[in-house]
């Protein structure tokens, strides 16, 4: 499939106001960032290690635990879904647009606005120690309108891990969301994998999870490979009920999503929540 063609119109927001943030970002953020090595799937954004402050590192944000809000709503279970979904329904013109949480807040916020000023609604999957430095996004993604879920508490390779430590990164990353938002969120999804071995997925019911959220189109856009690619990968490979993986804290993925978000508007495919995706 071709480029997509340079956005514009709506398209600009990007370059002006919260988007000149964004962009501001995009280029200091990601540019450095090396190509994974094929195979390699789901790294960390470079950028978000353990700093001094809090307990999991950083400087700690207002945990908004004390203001008055409503409970997140709880996982469900989606009959006859199976355990593991990698997309929703071919009948219907709705995508998943799915982001592992993780990086830096700002580029966060702006995706989230980006997404929002487009109509879009997105999941977000994210990791415990990412919510620990930034306790606030998580009532910002509800907020919006938004999916949230667990992307394990420390996001290690958990299909290598022993069952007890890998049922604790599962709870761990739960507690804290249910701490922040009084549910444990609406979905899991492994760390550093595209499927959950039967092992995980049981781990994950036994935690709460009636299902593993993977995914059937990949943007990889962890590997930093320019904005139009992202965009390219994304576009030709999207369809009816397909869940997409995108990422937080990488430069590419805030470059491409006007651009993508205008694709789906012309192929007239509505980004709504995983949720939404499986509710007949």
């Amino acid at each position: 499939m071709s480029p997509i063609a340079p956005p514009t119109d709506r398209r600009t927001l990007l370059r002006t106001g919260a988007g000149a943030c964004c962009l501001a970002l995009a280029a200091t953020a990601g540019c450095s960032t090396p190509a994974a090595p094929p195979g390699h799937r789901d790294p960390a954004p470079s950028g978000t290690g353990p700093a001094p402050g809090g307990p999991s590192g950083g400087v700690r944000e207002e945990d908004p635990h004390s203001r008055a809000h409503h409970a997140a709503p709880a996982p469900h279970r989606f009959p006859p879904h199976p355990a593991q979904i990698e997309h929703g329904p071919r009948d219907r013109p709705q995508v998943a647009l799915t982001f592992h949480g993780q990086g830096d807040p700002a580029i966060a916020r702006a995706l989230l606005a980006e997404a929002e000023r487009a109509g879009a609604r997105v999941t977000v999957l994210a990791v415990g120690t990412w919510l620990d430095e930034h306790p606030a996004l998580a009532r910002r993604i509800l907020d919006g309108g938004h999916d949230l879920g667990n992307h394990t508490q420390h996001h290690r390779t958990i299909s290598e891990m022993p069952e007890g430590a890998a049922y604790r990164e599962i709870t761990a990353c739960a507690d804290r969301l249910r701490r922040l938002t009084g549910s444990i969120g609406t979905w899991f999804r492994p760390s550093r994998t595209q499927y959950a071995t039967p092992v995980i997925q049981r781990l994950a019911h036994r935690a709460g999870y009636p299902h593993v959220l993977s995914y059937d189109v990949d943007s990889l856009d962890f590997t930093s490979p320019g904005a139009t690619a992202v965009t390219r990968k994304v576009a030709g490979e999207i369809r009816n009920g397909s869940v997409v993986s995108l990422h937080f804290g990488y430069a590419d993925t805030v470059a491409a999503l006007p651009a993508l978000l205008d694709d789906l508007h012309r192929r007239r495919l509505r980004a709504v929540t995983t949720t939404e995706l499986l509710t007949p």
